[in-house]
């Protein structure tokens, strides 16, 4: 998903809760400039997991926001047991990890966890807005299946955008059709 520049559609989260997870000063510092600039007035700024399962426990929360790896990769563990401990509504609340390593396994650790998506470490506004966007707009439903509680993991592939294919073969084949279907014309015209 890219934001259109041209779009005139407002987004503010001035009436959201959003807890941030994050043990490092800087990250905290950079989670909390991207959302008040985004328009967030209500953060819950979280150093240990503890503190955050306190937040969750209290408050009604919007967003989370979880470095999955702090502290100590706790974070993982935190959006775990937000999905299976915390009480309703928070246990639906969409959760963004982020973090600064994304290897395969730590991909499928996010994934498996309950998180919605996962965003690489250094984290630009406009990333930031367009995942909001994504998870607010996609809806995804919630599935509780043996031991795992969360999003549906499964992404529908709609195809190339636009039905329009992006590799040389899709070319190939379609300069074929094109040229098979004005074949048949030039038969039928004569």
């Amino acid at each position: 998903m890219s934001l259109d520049p041209t779009s005139r559609a407002r987004f503010n989260l001035e009436r959201a809760a959003v807890m941030l997870l994050d043990d490092t000063p800087m990250g905290m510092s950079i989670l909390v400039q991207i959302v008040t600039g985004l328009g967030a007035k209500t953060l819950y700024r979280c150093t240990t997991v503890e503190q955050a399962q306190e937040v969750a426990t209290n408050y009604e929360l919007d967003l989370a926001i979880v470095d999955g790896l702090a502290p100590s990769g706790q974070g993982y563990d935190f959006v775990r047991w937000m999905r299976t401990e915390a009480k309703e509504p928070n246990c639906y609340t969409p959760v963004l990890i982020t973090t600064a390593h994304t290897p395969a396994s730590d991909v499928a650790r996010a994934r498996d966890c309950g998180g919605h998506i996962i965003i690489k470490k250094p984290i630009a506004p406009k990333v930031m807005l367009e995942r909001i966007l994504w998870v607010a707009k996609e809806g995804r439903p919630f599935l509780f299946s043996g031991g795992y509680v969360g999003p549906d993991r499964r992404f529908r592939n709609d195809g190339p955008p636009d039905g329009v294919g992006r590799r040389r073969e899709d070319l190939s084949a379609e300069a074929a059709a094109q040229a098979e279907a004005e074949s048949s014309d030039v038969r039928r015209a004569s």
